[in-house]
């Protein structure tokens, strides 16, 4: 197959059903109808916060229903009746008369990018839908507003993979075109290719004899030479480079992930886990500094990235030294995300059997960042030391790998988890149950929709059809967890909840199914069932208040949902303002 004629003729209408990520998104963090900073800055000035007249969904068998609630310092006092609850009342209470609205434990979501989402790293956002000359006008007008120095990078989001890709000129050759002589980077709409020019070839040291960089494929040109295009990890070498950090990049990250937070708290989220801590970017830093300075407004967990270019003895002992998780603190460091493979949609999710077109440079089955034997390296060294692995498997062949490797390296305590898990083999399905691994999905984005699922036949067939078995593994026992990749999808936890009920064969079977994949099951991800994830005596205070009862509503309703407060530990840091 030409690489500059690839097989995705449908690509273009999935990009454009794929909600914008990076740069775009960042534009609209900031459109928040309350800063949950502003909030959550104000100084408490009650130690008893007590909640009344409220439909107060427990998500604890023992007493599913409640009234009113009790909070004494983060900790839960009380969970029954108006009545009992107000009883409570002392000088230093606040009383927080709910008329109604439900209650719902805090919300977990266990897989976003809440500082990538809002950070800033994206100088031009491209139109997706746009043409080549579009795109090249775009870059021009900017760089004649930002000239820059040769050595600076100009890194851009948002272009078409399909549109670059028929080309009748190499991409690297579009963008020399343009008057500079600085690196450009533009990464794809998937987020999963990069756009180069030559200069940036030269600086990552790619060129016509490069071997393929493990997790990634230097697509080439008709002439042998590096076409400018770049998949997965081959593409993100170059954001690692044009990215290293330093003091003000550091600080812009602190800056990002503080709008991030609000997005989180006006969500009505309560406890998140950072799915991909680059910390070779120094982006754990950002979070350590949230923590010290009280403007955490989120229970975290970070996912620490593990490169698939770095020695394993190495980073095992990098990875090691990061290590924290005292449940008593708001920030902890106890996963680690691994990329078994990429994705379908530029065949490099790793596949059982072969796509029906592919490009060359990865091959008819996909590939793979960590192998199976480097992943079971990774989930014996690291498991031991505490971690639990957060494995991101998009392919039937990547999930089968995972899985292999969780089972013959797992301590037997471990909670790992399977994250996206799109194709599933049938004898792997009850394997997520029999080895206790966690099978965590996204359903919040259009493209996941069984609607869209045609999409994918020209590459996979009939297996398109099959994607996302999620109540298929939830059949087994397994336990499920639903969470947004905010910001490749939306964050709303609603729009994802209504989605996981309006999938036809592979819908969950109840409300309060999705509401425990996004509660109690997320706080046993995160390793804090103990104190999340229910409302009960002697838990923390976290809860979403929401204005309208899930359980008294059409299912098509639930993505309108409006959170009127975000709660943790107490303290309100989201109050939604009429």
């Amino acid at each position: 197959m030409q690489t500059r004629k690839p097989p995705f003729q449908f690509l273009g209408h999935l990009l454009a059903t794929t909600v914008l990520t990076g740069a775009f998104a960042s534009s609209m963090v900031g459109c928040v109808a309350q800063s949950a900073n502003e909030s959550s800055q104000k100084e408490r000035d009650y130690q008893r916060l007590i909640l009344t007249h409220g439909q107060v969904y427990t998500v604890n068998p023992q007493q599913p229903w409640a009234q009113a609630v009790v909070v004494e310092g983060d900790e839960i006092l009380y969970v029954g009746t108006n009545q009992a609850a107000l009883a409570y009342e002392n000088e230093q209470s606040y009383i927080l008369n709910l008329a109604g609205q439900m209650v719902l434990p805090g919300i977990h979501d266990t897989h976003l990018h809440p500082l990538e989402a809002a950070v800033e790293n994206f100088t031009c956002v491209l139109d997706e839908t746009g043409s080549i000359n579009q795109w090249l006008n775009q870059l021009e007008t900017y760089l004649k507003q930002d000239a820059g120095t040769s050595d600076e990078w100009l890194l851009a989001w948002g272009h078409s993979l399909l549109t670059l890709t028929e080309s009748q000129r190499a991409p690297k050759t579009l963008l020399d075109s343009l008057p500079t002589d600085r690196p450009i980077a533009i990464m794809e709409a998937t987020s999963h290719s990069a756009w180069v020019n030559t200069k940036a070839l030269q600086l990552l040291g790619i060129h016509a004899d490069s071997k393929q960089p493990v997790g990634g494929a230097i697509l080439k040109w008709d002439d042998g030479q590096p076409s400018g295009i770049l998949l997965d990890n081959a593409g993100d070498q170059a954001f690692h480079l044009a990215l290293t950090p330093t003091a003000h990049t550091i600080n812009e990250a602190y800056d990002s992930l503080l709008m991030g937070l609000e997005s989180v708290a006006a969500n009505g989220i309560t406890s998140i886990v950072d799915a991909r801590v680059y910390w070779q970017r120094g982006y754990q830093q950002a979070w350590l500094r949230a923590e010290a300075e009280g403007t955490l407004t989120a229970r975290t967990v970070l996912s620490l990235w593990a490169y698939p270019d770095l020695n394993d003895e190495e980073q095992i002992a990098t990875l090691t030294s990061f290590y924290s998780n005292d449940t008593n603190r708001m920030l902890r460091m106890n996963q680690i995300k691994l990329y078994s493979d990429g994705i379908t949609h530029n065949t490099t999710a790793a596949l059982l059997a072969p796509y029906q077109e592919y490009f060359t440079e990865v091959g008819p089955r996909g590939l793979n960042y960590f192998s199976e034997s480097r992943l079971g390296k990774y989930v014996k060294a690291l498991g031991d030391v505490g971690f639990n692995m957060h494995i991101h498997t998009i392919g039937d062949r990547g999930v089968r790998e995972a899985l292999n490797a969780i089972e013959h390296n797992q301590k037997s305590a471990a909670r790992h988890r399977l994250t996206h898990v799109e194709m599933v083999s049938e004898q792997d399905k009850p394997r997520f149950k029999q080895l206790n691994v966690i099978a965590d999905f996204q359903l919040a984005g259009d493209f996941t929709k069984p609607e869209h699922h045609h999409e994918m036949e020209p590459l996979i067939g009939q297996r398109a059809y099959q994607q996302l078995p999620v109540k298929d593994i939830y059949d087994t026992g397994a336990t499920i967890t639903l969470s947004s990749d905010w910001d490749v999808s939306t964050l709303s936890p609603f729009v994802g909840m209504q989605n996981s009920l309006t999938r036809g064969h592979q819908s969950l079977p109840s409300l309060d199914a999705v509401i425990r994949a996004y509660t109690i099951n997320g706080a046993y991800t995160m390793g804090q069932d103990d104190v999340t994830g229910s409302i009960e005596v002697g838990k923390k205070g976290d809860f979403t208040v929401i204005d309208r009862n899930l359980f008294e509503i059409p299912v098509t309703d639930i993505k309108n949902t409006l959170v009127t407060f975000t709660i943790v530990g107490g303290d309100i840091v989201f109050e939604q303002k009429e």
